[in-house]
């Protein structure tokens, strides 16, 4: 149904930014909840940031101010700022079209329906 594909993964320095992007296409009219999950060998995924279809964000204790999730047409973007070692994961874009279910930063793996491929994020 919704199609997501990240870019602008790499590799930066400590304190450094970089900003990822997320091209989303198909059938996006009803989306309700994009977010951002990032996640490392033997874990599983955490959300990092989201946002609703009226623009209400919500992040992750540890990002809020540095990160930013925003969207724009048909992309959603995490602007990272003040990188950490810490932060380096695959970091994945999501989707989701149900409105009864909250959108935050919060929500559940499973509470999003769609997914892209991920991009890599080192920060050393």
């Amino acid at each position: 149904h919704v199609q997501l594909v990240e870019s602008g993964g790499g590799s930066v320095q400590v304190g450094g930014s970089l900003r990822l992007s997320c091209a989303y296409s198909g059938y996006t009219s009803f989306i309700d909840c994009m977010g951002w999950f990032r996640q490392t060998p033997g874990k599983g995924p955490e959300g990092v940031a989201a946002i609703d279809s009226d623009g209400a964000s919500s992040y992750l204790d540890s990002m809020k101010g540095r990160f930013i999730i925003s969207s724009d047409k048909n992309m959603l973007y995490l602007e990272m700022n003040s990188l950490k070692p810490e932060d380096t994961a695959m970091y994945y874009c999501a989707a989701d079209y149900r409105p009864w279910v909250g959108c935050s930063f919060g929500r559940g793996q499973d509470g999003f329906a769609y997914w892209g491929q991920g991009t890599q994020v080192t920060v050393s």
